[in-house]
């Protein structure tokens, strides 16, 4: 089964109108070939070419944008033939892959990883516990530093209204 947009929204649709649970959408991956593992949660559409080249375990969440990239063609700049670089891509379990990163082919990350938004990741991380981000991704921090220094600033959707209104001093500034 190709992975297409159209497809994707009929499994959304299905998970919010009949499943009320993030199941079509990893069902949707997974009929494409990607490994998903159980309440991993995927955000958007994602297009990828080579779904079999992706595994994404156990209670991830991919936010929306976010890209993997399982091929390149550069080699054929530099070379006489039509040749690609492939390259699996694997996702440890509880990640968190921030809204439009890029994974690169051959990249495999341990679990407990949060990747920051806009992220290029183009190596693997072989270390659990930790923040990475940046072009090139690298290790800016750790799940216990990162808890420590926000843990206060986390709201519920519920409470937006107040924080808009300064009601509650939960916004986040940089």
């Amino acid at each position: 089964m190709k992975l297409t947009k159209l497809g994707y929204l009929i499994a959304k649709l299905k998970q919010k109108y009949i499943s009320h649970n993030a199941e079509p959408i990893s069902d949707f991956y997974r009929k494409g070939g990607a490994t998903i593992g159980k309440n991993t949660i995927i955000c958007d559409y994602i297009p990828i070419s080579e779904p079999e080249l992706v595994e994404v375990k156990d209670d991830c969440i991919v936010s929306s944008g976010v890209s993997f990239i399982t091929h390149d063609h550069c080699i054929n700049k530099v070379t006489n033939r039509v040749s690609n670089f492939f390259g699996k891509i694997v996702i440890g379990n509880n990640c968190f892959l921030g809204q439009r990163s890029l994974i690169m082919y051959g990249v495999q990350l341990e679990d407990n990883i949060i990747v920051g938004s806009g992220s290029v990741v183009t190596k693997s991380f072989s270390e659990s516990n930790i923040i990475i981000a940046g072009n090139p991704a690298k290790k800016i921090g750790t799940w216990d530093k990162f808890k420590a220094k926000y843990e206060d600033k986390a709201a519920f959707r519920s409470e937006l209204a107040d924080i808009i209104c300064g009601k509650t001093n939960k916004m986040i500034r940089r």
